[in-house]
């Protein structure tokens, strides 16, 4: 496995298999799988996750950041806008290989069409949604 992954290079795949499918890291990866651009602000996965507190969403992003499966994209200074978020989430290349080497985006499409449907989003949310990202890499 790539060195890029982090701590994935120190986990078996069965491991990394277990500590990306556990509850609440599935539901981010989900989530950024299901987002219009796969890159959703840190807001935006909090309420995609209301049971979860903001905390929780944050630590284990952090954890799939560590792991090497998301990476953290930011806006370059001269693109950011007041009152809209500048900081992305999204898959990195190695960690959409191992999801898809592993049969975990088969259902990529969808988590895409649910999200469509969501119809009670807030209005920041959809504020968000709107704001401008970085070019996908």
């Amino acid at each position: 496995m790539s060195t890029e992954l982090g701590t994935t290079g120190e986990m078996e795949p069965r491991e990394l298999v277990h500590f990306v499918t556990q509850q609440t890291r599935f539901a981010l990866v989900s989530n950024i799988l299901q987002h219009p651009d796969q890159l959703p602000s840190m807001y935006e996965l909090e309420e995609l996750n209301p049971s979860v507190s903001d905390a929780t969403v944050y630590k284990h992003v952090q954890k799939l950041i560590d792991a090497g499966i998301v990476k953290e994209v930011a806006l370059d200074d001269g693109e950011r806008r007041q009152g809209y978020p500048w900081k992305f989430y999204g898959l990195t290349k190695e960690g959409r290989e191992f999801l898809d080497n592993h049969n975990l985006l088969a259902a990529e499409e969808t988590l895409q069409q649910i999200y469509e449907t969501i119809s009670d989003k807030p209005e920041k949310m959809i504020k968000y949604e709107n704001a401008p990202r970085p070019a996908k890499s």
